[in-house]
């Protein structure tokens, strides 16, 4: 019995177990329903309710539109009513001036119709007259066209020479007066201030001990700026100063600005030297290019090619007896402009030579051939006009002019460099070194008189035969050039003209 207990117990807890999980699941599974049954009609029913407001708001919608639409057909009835009052007054109005048209044109047919026959009547009396003149004159109407035509060219003619001789005569006086006036109004128009730019190569320091910071352990600093830029770095016992020496102003002008912003920096080394060096340099060649441009632009010259441009800005550095180079050159341009106008010169090509008259200074070259020679070599290479490079060579009369335009750029170049201020240079000044000059060559034996022309730009020399021969007035000239570039200091180059002649004079008796 306990057996069957122990068996049958269990067995029905698993049965009554398993029988209230069914229950519970299916009850469950009942509730699920329930709720998927009542989510659906919520569901439907929010449906419906959205149905229903959009249908209102479409019917609303359509409501808008077709008010909307109602309104703009009224205001086009009432715009096209309006264009049709206006036709109708349109019409009317030209009914009007076409009824005044029609008056007026009965008017003018009436009033040609009056001239005509007048001009019947005119005719009549014309011929009427002109040959009761014939009968009067015993000539007939042609006759008496071509001794009139006659009489009038003899009266022309005579007064065409008096007025021409008149002219000429008032030419001749007046042409050097008007030359001077010319000369004298171009001269006034230019007047500018007496002021000369100086170049500066010396750097001033905070203190001297800033010098043994340029210069640097064993000195490598200083050799390093002078090699980088180019130039000689003077350091003496100026007081808080040092000098830089180059013959070339642009890499002075670099080696300045570098020095300046390396003692306003304070870190001066190799590798900062360098660094500012090549930023400089970098800074100079574009302001090189844009002082070119802006002088082209002042002066409205164009087609000008970047060589070109880079030697006129160079000589923005350049200065001549303290006159700035490019100032200079674009002074000239503006005289030269102003002469060729009012004399009628080609306006233009005096403008651009004059300009590039001093190109030859700007380029980087160790020819020896004068600034003259290369600018006018440099012209040609770029292509410009043939009187253009005339004009630059024979500026200094190294050759002949070739147009009135090289005459005219010679006239400014002189006016510019004359004025007063222009240049540093005195005319004691002047006169001396045309005298050391000549003292130079009247010192070497055989040499009877020597003469310094073109302002110091030639030098001939008059040597006497019978000391003298052919043979040795080559060497003779060599030596006065060299002794000249030992003795003397002068910018450009100097031409030196050795004269020999043999004068023979025999009488016949």
């Amino acid at each position: 019995m306990q057996l069957i207990l122990y068996i049958g117990l269990p067995i029905a807890g698993i049965v009554l177990g398993w029988t209230i999980r069914w229950l519970y699941a299916r009850f469950q599974l009942s509730a699920s329903e329930q709720r998927a049954e009542r989510v659906k009609q919520d569901a439907i029913r929010e449906a419906e309710a959205q149905k229903k407001e959009i249908l209102l708001e479409a019917k609303e919608q359509l409501i808008r539109e077709r008010n909307q639409q109602e309104r703009e057909n009224r205001e086009r009835r009432g715009e096209l009513q309006r264009m049709e009052r206006r036709l109708v007054q349109k019409e009317e109005t030209l009914d009007k001036k076409g009824l005044i048209l029609d008056e007026q044109e009965q008017a003018f047919s009436k009033r040609e119709k009056a001239i005509t026959e007048r001009e019947t009547v005119l005719a009549s009396e014309e011929e009427r007259y002109r040959q009761e003149l014939e009968r009067i004159s015993g000539l007939s109407a042609q006759e008496a066209k071509n001794l009139i035509i006659q009489n009038l060219e003899n009266e022309a003619r005579h007064d065409a020479q008096a007025l021409l001789n008149k002219i000429e005569q008032e030419a001749q006086l007046t042409s050097e007066k008007k030359a001077r006036e010319i000369l004298v109004t171009t001269i006034q128009r230019i007047a500018t201030e007496t002021t000369s730019d100086i170049t500066v190569t010396t750097v001033s320091l905070p203190s001297d001990e800033m010098k043994g910071r340029i210069i640097g352990r064993e000195g490598r600093n200083i050799r390093t700026l002078e090699t980088l830029t180019g130039v000689d770095i003077i350091i003496d016992d100026t007081p808080e100063a040092v000098v830089i020496s180059c013959f070339d102003p642009v890499r002075k002008e670099i080696a300045k600005v570098a020095l300046e912003r390396l003692i306003c920096d304070g870190r001066i080394h190799p590798a900062r030297i360098e660094e500012v060096v090549q930023k400089v340099t970098r800074e100079i060649q574009q302001k090189i290019y844009e002082e070119g441009e802006k002088v082209l632009f002042d002066l409205g010259i164009h087609n000008m090619s970047q060589d070109g441009v880079r030697a006129l800005g160079r000589l923005y550095f350049r200065t001549s007896y303290g006159q700035n180079v490019l100032n200079h050159s674009k002074e000239v341009a503006v005289i030269a402009g102003m002469i060729a106008a009012e004399i009628g010169a080609n306006r233009d090509l005096a403008k651009r030579a004059a300009l590039l008259h001093d190109i030859g200074k700007g380029t980087e070259t160790d020819s020896e051939q004068n600034h003259a020679e290369v600018g006018a070599e440099m012209a040609r290479k770029m292509g410009e006009d043939a009187r253009i490079v005339n004009a630059i060579a024979s500026h200094h009369n190294d050759i002949e002019p070739e147009s009135i335009e090289a005459v005219i750029v010679q006239i400014a170049d002189a006016i510019s460099a004359a004025r007063p201020g222009a240049r540093r240079e005195t005319m004691d000044n002047y006169v001396k070194r045309l005298e050391n000059l000549e003292a130079v060559a009247e010192n070497f034996n055989g040499v009877e008189k020597a003469y310094a022309i073109q302002a110091g730009r030639e030098l001939r020399v008059l040597v006497n035969n019978e000391k003298i021969p052919d043979s040795d007035v080559k060497d003779l000239a060599r030596k006065i050039a060299k002794q000249i570039e030992t003795d003397l200091k002068y910018p450009g180059r100097i031409k030196i003209t050795m004269i020999r002649e043999t004068r023979i004079v025999e009488y016949a008796r």
